[in-house]
């Protein structure tokens, strides 16, 4: 086990390396100025403007300035943003709102989506198994912003259970909501996923012999068919976590969150690169080391992988 994963390990250095250098060259290609966009119509004098390009090393080639935030990024010195505010302190203020939201949507939509979707596999074609899909397919193909709109004026305000916005400094409670707003379009896939793993491997040759070896309904269920059933659901939720984070924009600005998405999104407006690069890159470790703990769990899941 320990060198698989540390195999796995190896292969994320690359992969760093080549999605970081992917994001800083998009960013690069950006059109505009944001240093002559600083100085408004007015514009700046040539010794501001040229204090700025050397203090964000803009005056650099491009991979010059790539190695230089390279360096930041091991150096957790990030630089600064144009409002004089160390890149770090805005991650480190917007990263842990965010990743708890989607920490918080993961498990919703996993504990329901497995359980709903297991239970309607068990009785496919039954009342139970067509309404889950009929519903699931109406998540998915309703926008967030709609989601997050009805709930808050439902459940919000209608019924007062819980507080429509959450404000600067969010609790368990205000970031309820937004997170199953962000969970339910996910919450659908898992649901439909976990669904058609489980009508496949119900019927499987496996599964028959343990019936017929005797094994109870419930061991064969939890061990042979929900097992088998959730490795190509976890290999999902491993890639949402990420999309949840990347995708937030939407609920955080519905449910006002100062967290990755509003950050971000503020950062592409005013042209503040290294910021929207730094955001970036915590969202490409977060893939990363989401993806690691999936080949992980795949190895748990099914012993035979680890020895592929």
């Amino acid at each position: 086990m320990l060198w698989y994963i540390g195999r796995r390990l190896l292969q994320v250095i690359p992969v760093f390396l080549g999605a970081t250098l992917l994001l800083y060259g998009l960013v690069f290609l950006r059109p505009g100025d944001p240093v002559a966009a600083l100085g408004g119509e007015r514009g700046l004098s040539p010794a501001a403007e040229l204090a700025i390009r050397e203090a964000y090393h803009l005056d650099q080639p491009f991979f010059m300035q790539y190695l230089y935030f390279l360096k930041g990024v091991f150096t957790f010195d990030m630089g600064v943003t144009f409002t004089g505010r160390p890149v770090v302190d805005v991650i480190a203020q917007a990263f842990p709102v965010t990743f708890q939201l989607a920490l918080m949507a993961i498990v919703i939509e996993t504990v329901f989506g497995i359980g709903f979707g297991l239970y309607a596999g068990i009785r496919k074609g039954k009342l139970f198994d067509s309404t889950v899909l009929l519903w699931s397919l109406l998540l998915i193909s309703l926008p967030t912003f709609v989601i997050g709109f009805v709930m808050q004026a439902v459940v919000g305000v209608q019924l007062g259970w819980l507080p429509i916005t959450a404000g600067r400094d969010p609790d368990f409670i205000s970031l309820l909501m937004p997170a199953i707003v962000l969970a339910t379009t996910s919450f659908a896939y898992i649901l439909r996923l976990t669904r058609t793993s489980v009508v496949e491997n119900i019927t499987a040759d496996f599964v028959r012999t343990a019936r017929a070896k005797g094994l109870p309904r419930g061991k064969v269920m939890t061990r042979h068919v929900l097992r088998n059933s959730l490795i190509p659901v976890v290999t999902f939720i491993g890639i949402d976590l990420g999309n949840l984070m990347a995708g937030s924009i939407v609920t955080e600005g519905i449910f006002n969150i100062n967290g990755v998405g509003g950050t971000l999104y503020q950062a592409i407006v005013r042209g503040e690169n290294v910021t929207v690069v730094s955001l970036s890159t915590v969202l490409v470790v977060v893939y990363i080391f989401a993806n690691l703990l999936v080949d992980v769990f795949y190895a748990v899941l099914d012993p035979r992988i680890r020895y592929a």
